[in-house]
């Protein structure tokens, strides 16, 4: 090895570091734009609309990597179901998870559950995601919960 080999070695981890970290700026400014552009108007409108079914719902951005979306027992204060998107811990692209937290009634304990965001979203794709395919993925997710805590009928 010369002498030359480590200096180029070290502008390469220069460059090496730079890129992650313009990645991971990238990735933050991304989700950003998906709360304030997608998720947020989504996350109000399903708001709205469920107030007509006597179901509170709210929605918090928690800064800088989730935003929450919360839903509460029909004429209740108590807290059903949770649908948290967060952008994991140092991305370097917009790779989205989910966390969906809920209860089968206002005793129990909050279940967590993690998954990928839209599994079939690639994170070229997110800021693409509509605001009504967010609200279908919200319904179905919901859907997902509610129909695992139905009682199973007994074996015979």
């Amino acid at each position: 090895m010369g002498d030359k080999d480590w200096e180029a070695n070290l502008e390469e981890l220069i460059e090496e570091l730079k890129i992650i970290k313009n990645s991971k700026e990238e990735s933050i400014e991304g989700f950003d734009q998906f709360c304030e552009f997608i998720a947020e108007p989504a996350f109000e409108r399903l708001s709205d609309e469920l107030r007509r079914f006597k179901i509170k719902a709210k929605h918090r951005r928690e800064k800088p990597n989730s935003i929450h979306f919360w839903m509460n027992f029909p004429r209740s204060s108590i807290d059903e179901f949770h649908y948290i998107v967060f952008l994991p811990k140092d991305s370097i692209e917009l790779r989205l998870k989910l966390r969906i937290r809920g209860r089968p009634d206002k005793k129990s304990p909050l279940q967590d559950n993690e998954e990928d965001f839209m599994k079939e979203v690639t994170a070229s794709k997110v800021l693409k995601v509509s605001y009504e395919d967010l609200i279908n993925d919200v319904l179905e997710q919901y859907r997902k919960f509610k129909y695992s805590i139905l009682p199973q009928p007994e074996q015979q």
